[in-house]
């Protein structure tokens, strides 16, 4: 059993009456973990005939399936190769509830390490906008490594305040997820850590920061456009209490109900001394009566009524590179099937697509600008990591296959050279015929391409 603050069981207890026995008793269950099917890559079926876990369906996820603790997917290959995100059952509701559609300019606000934003993606299929935004650096190194990891082309990837970019898209957004830092309350059992942090305090001080990071998001959605609230928190303080402050200030804002499900509670109004009876449509899910966490989640629709006017974003300009450009277009017709065609966008010597219509981005902090296509060296051009884990077997003209099964794979992501009867120059090596990485052959051995930083020690 968790040793839980005082003060939080007291509240608890308050709060939950004849439901608290049966909410503590929840933190003696082991806690359960899931996998989502990263659909950019493989479709849920072809992913269950390769399947070599033990999977139950999460009744609330279509792409999500609950995995037995023996079955290890962090350690597995398709991990590399991206068929899959390990992510909290509860967590991955939220990316159900915002219902990305292809074609959509979506923010996602607080989006490190990256589960909401990558189910989002693979809910767009690549048409459309993902920013993908996290304030603290460090995160947002790990965020833009598992929009790699996913083959995802259509995001880009900052490091900014919500207020900073608020300034630059103005009213800009179909959609917005805050998924908001919180108290962490509803980790408890995950994530141990998070009980040493929690006071009464910092559940005032999560409180004030959220209703602050709303506001931002606010100016950035466009009439008629849909903002999602998330917490991983059951403190009413920053669940119903967070909502029923920003309505109460953005009147152009109302609540637009949650599709229930059985395992699903509704907000709770009378928690807050609220009068606003809607707060009955969000929705809260408890440890107690799913497998998953403590998550609450609130869908807010802007009304157009011209209380807040839309500015016409500035686009970003296509780059015209003309000469740097010749080592790129030589290696596509060498090594791929079709040029990747877009707005061609140099950061440093690395050479990105940007989306077509996003916005002028040069004024802020930026991780990744788009779909990193390779960088510029001397007289040559070289693929990227996340090009090769974008690509499917027909888009390139050499293949190095490999199964799951084999020897080879594993020597392969542990960095090392193969001999191998193939073609001279670049290959995309494949797992089961999913795409994970490059690599290069001369003189029939196979030049190890897979990034220093991603090899397997073991």
């Amino acid at each position: 059993m968790l040793n839980l603050p005082k003060d939080f069981l007291e509240k608890m207890s308050s709060l939950l009456k004849e439901d608290y026995d049966l909410f503590i008793k929840s933190y003696k269950s082991p806690k359960v973990q899931g996998i989502r099917i990263n659909t950019l890559k493989i479709d849920i079926e072809n992913f269950l005939n390769i399947n070599p876990f033990h999977l139950e369906s999460i009744p609330w996820v279509d792409e999500g399936f609950f995995f037995e603790e023996k079955d290890k997917p962090g350690k597995h290959p398709y991990h590399d190769a991206g068929l899959y995100y390990i992510q909290e059952p509860s967590a991955m509701t939220v990316g159900t509830v915002l219902n990305p559609k292809p074609g959509e300019k979506i923010l996602d606000l607080c989006a490190a390490p990256g589960g909401k934003s990558t189910h989002i993606a693979s809910r767009l299929q690549g048409k459309g906008i993902l920013v993908s935004n996290e304030i603290i650096p460090s995160r947002a190194k790990i965020l833009s490594q598992n929009i790699e990891r996913m083959g995802i082309k259509n995001c880009i990837v900052t490091n900014e305040s919500p207020e900073n970019l608020s300034k630059i898209f103005k009213g800009y957004f179909h959609k917005i997820l805050v998924d908001a830092p919180c108290s962490g309350e509803g980790m408890f059992r995950k994530n141990p850590e998070a009980i040493k942090e929690w006071n009464l305090k910092n559940v005032s001080f999560c409180a004030d920061r959220q209703l602050n990071i709303l506001n931002s998001a606010a100016e950035m959605l466009m009439p008629e456009g849909i903002l999602v609230y998330s917490t991983c928190t059951f403190s009413p303080e920053e669940n119903e209490g967070v909502i029923d402050k920003f309505l109460k200030k953005n009147k152009n804002f109302e609540i637009q109900r949650v599709n229930t499900y059985k395992y699903f509670d509704n907000g709770k109004p009378q928690w807050i001394n609220s009068t606003n009876e809607n707060l009955k449509n969000t929705i809260r899910l408890w440890p107690h009566k799913l497998k998953g966490e403590g998550h609450y989640i609130a869908i807010l629709k802007k009304r157009d009524d011209n209380i807040y006017t839309t500015r016409k974003a500035k686009k970003i300009k296509p780059l015209k590179l003309k000469n740097n450009l010749k080592d790129f277009y030589d290696f596509c017709n060498n090594f791929l099937t079709k040029t990747p065609e877009g707005n061609y966008f140099l950061f440093g010597e690395h050479l990105y697509i940007s989306p077509l219509e996003i916005t002028d981005f040069t004024k802020l902090k930026v991780l990744r600008p788009g779909w990193h296509l390779g960088t510029f060296k001397k007289n040559r051009f070289e693929p990227s990591h996340a090009l090769a884990l974008s690509l499917k077997s027909t888009e390139v003209k050499n293949t190095i296959p490999f199964k799951s099964s084999s020897e080879e794979i594993y020597l392969y992501l542990k960095g090392e050279s193969l001999k191998i009867n193939a073609k001279k120059g670049w290959s995309l090596v494949l797992i089961d015929g999913y795409s994970i990485g490059w690599s290069k052959i001369s003189n029939n051995t196979l030049k190890n391409h897979y990034p220093k930083g991603l090899r397997w020690n073991v």
